[in-house]
């Protein structure tokens, strides 16, 4: 038996409005995969690729026969806008990829949800709307998206089931493709025929406010899907998406995606309990950040546990540069020790690095490259203490189990304080990034990471929540939204805005 035929897309990009427009050679710097290299890569023991596509794969493969119909499947680390003409040309790759593949059971996408291009807003929808269009009314369209998506109706119509993570840090991306692949095989055994039910509320919260372990975000979730369980096998998924401020699009805005197996009655009454569960939260939305000043007190304070910094202002899995400087400058002015701090992403400093040789001195100039004016050159006579090709395999948290490839690394000290830098732009959330060094966590006084939230999970034995400090930094994914130029998330919107009210759908 031959098995479903099931075609394999996705164009994976996280859009930072405010960051550089995203090109092919920026897909290519992470992956650009078409035909049987998908396959490929998804069935490696440590895939490259986003691990809920890799599960998707490997869970259909385990589960019974099919027939894989790989078209595209290119992956950029969060970046600006994607490109439109590039955007154009994936959707004629895929096009033309589905047209030639004749009658399809299922179309899998495999988006991150929060893509928009320089000349329109929803290019996820545009991907969805294609599965449908050659899957047709009777083929299946499945959709795993990051829980950071931005959700339009576009992409609810078009897809049978879409399946967001349930964890920020992200850990679940294997049970999430899973959950894929195996929702698939009921629907194509008549098992299900799912209903799906969409409400986005007014509320653009900072992505600082989205962590799942506590908080109203993770609130929604674990009722969201403790009520699933108590209906009975009637619901197939609940996804409830904390959005992507930085987007700044039409389609901004939590979202929650109830998927009944067969009664849209069923779908809408908990959408609407998790929505309205959200709403009544809405002062528990806002953070406050630990201000620089406070955070280089702490980093001098000698009679305390260590602890962990995020330079919240420039993350990279955010659309952050990577290449600010001012928590750097600051801690190293201060005359703060033993300080871990990554990772800069500075191709021409890495260089420097590697000619100069471990044990090399050199001057370390920070930005020597054009950048943002958040991209301020900062520069001190460092000593090289660690050298690597920046290939390894992540041991913790979002990355565990995954190959990360950062190109030429360099640990530079300077002072008290020992810098990563990197050639590929990445957030640093797993502790490979130091240890691939021979830098032991462990011993470090203070670590400080470019990362928003995902670092949680990668350094959680060394850094308990109690401490961790979120710290106020300019960049790119600041969480102070009042910084932001944002023009066009619907207004009004919470914490952008205080009078902001909200009614359920009519009929629900």
């Amino acid at each position: 038996m031959a098995g479903p035929r099931v075609a394999i897309i996705g164009v994976w990009l996280e859009s930072n409005r405010q960051a550089p427009v995203a090109h092919e050679a920026d897909f290519r710097s992470f992956y650009q995969l078409e035909g049987p290299e998908i396959l490929a890569a998804a069935r490696e023991a440590s895939p490259f690729i986003i691990g809920e596509a890799a599960a998707f794969v490997k869970t259909m493969d385990a589960t019974g026969p099919w027939q894989p119909v790989p078209i595209l499947l290119a992956a950029c680390h969060p970046h600006g806008p994607i490109d439109g003409r590039l955007m154009d040309n994936y959707l004629a790759k895929i096009r033309a990829g589905l047209a030639a593949a004749g009658p399809l059971d299922a179309v899998y996408v495999a988006n991150h949800g929060a893509m928009i291009a320089t000349d329109r807003d929803d290019p996820d929808g545009e991907v969805i709307a294609l599965a449908r269009e050659f899957a047709g009314p009777r083929g299946r369209v499945i959709v795993t998206l990051d829980l950071h998506g931005n959700i339009s109706e576009r992409m609810v119509e078009n897809a049978d089931l879409i399946v967001g993570y349930r964890t920020n840090p992200h850990v679940d991306y294997i049970e999430r493709g899973e959950e894929a692949a195996l929702g698939l095989r009921l629907m194509l055994a008549g098992l299900a025929d799912p209903k799906s039910a969409f409400i986005r509320l007014p509320l653009t919260p900072a992505s600082v406010s989205l962590l799942t372990a506590s908080g109203p975000y993770g609130d929604m979730i674990d009722f969201g899907n403790r009520r699933r369980a108590e209906l009975a096998g009637d619901i197939l998924n609940v996804s409830v998406f904390g959005g992507f401020v930085f987007s700044d699009s039409s389609k901004n805005g939590v979202a929650i995606v109830v998927t009944a197996r067969r009664d849209v009655a069923r779908a809408r009454m908990l959408a609407r309990e998790i929505a309205e569960r959200g709403w009544r939260d809405l002062p528990r939305w806002k953070k406050t950040l630990t201000p620089l000043s406070r955070a280089v007190e702490i980093a001098l304070a000698r009679n305390r546990k260590p602890v962990i910094f995020s330079d919240s202002g420039d993350n990279p899995g955010g659309g952050g540069t990577g290449r600010t400087t001012e928590l750097l400058s600051a801690l190293v002015r201060a005359g703060a020790q033993d300080v871990l701090i990554g990772s800069f992403f500075d191709p021409p400093l890495a260089a420097a690095a590697h000619r100069a040789g471990v044990g090399g001195r050199l001057v370390a100039k920070f930005n020597t490259l054009p950048g943002l004016p958040c991209d301020v050159p900062f520069e001190a006579e460092a000593e090289v203490v660690g050298l690597h090709h920046g290939t390894f395999v992540g041991r913790l948290g979002y990355a565990q189990g995954r190959t990360l490839k950062l190109g030429p690394s360099a640990a530079l000290r300077i002072g008290g304080v020992t810098a990563i830098v990197i050639s590929d732009r990445s957030q640093t959330a797993d502790p490979g990034f130091f240890e691939i060094f021979g830098l032991d966590i462990g011993k470090a006084h203070t670590v400080a990471v470019k990362s928003r939230g995902h670092f949680r999970a990668g350094f959680i034995p060394w850094f308990p929540p109690e401490q961790v400090y979120e710290v106020d930094t300019a960049g790119l994914t600041s969480p102070v939204l009042e910084r932001l130029q944002l023009s066009r998330i619907p207004r009004p919107s919470y914490p952008l805005d205080e009078a902001v009210a909200w009614t359920p759908p009519a009929g629900w």
